[in-house]
């Protein structure tokens, strides 16, 4: 079964099939913040994603993170190392890139595994 959640007009905010969750980029919501703010606002839009389906930070396998201006990887990774689960840290790949807006100076996607109390095949 295909499941999707936080339905946009082009997009589902995150899928979950077979015990995995996947989640599309998240942005800020509040884009006058800077990066480390930024980060911030996502890690809790990804919290809230993943608890809705059936998952948590400490079941994330890969993160992709997005930074229009690589310079921000300190501030992006202050907020980050306030984050994760030490004890569970997923595999991780951060890029420069050129984001869709120029507001947003990040930008998360990830893949995760459901809890075992929230698996369905």
């Amino acid at each position: 079964m295909i499941r999707r959640y936080a339905d946009e007009p082009r997009l589902s905010g995150a899928v979950r099939h077979g015990g995995l969750v996947y989640l599309a980029g998240q942005v800020a919501d509040d884009t006058s913040l800077d990066a480390e703010g930024q980060t911030r606002d996502i890690l809790a839009q990804i919290d809230h994603l993943l608890a809705e389906t059936g998952s948590d930070k400490r079941h994330l396998l890969s993160v992709q993170i997005f930074l229009a201006d690589i310079k921000d990887i300190d501030a992006m990774n202050k907020a980050w190392d306030a984050w994760i689960d030490v004890g569970c840290k997923p595999a991780r790949a951060t890029v420069e890139a050129r984001l869709v807006d120029p507001s947003w100076r990040v930008e998360v996607t990830a893949i995760a595994a459901c809890r075992p109390d929230a698996y369905d095949a």
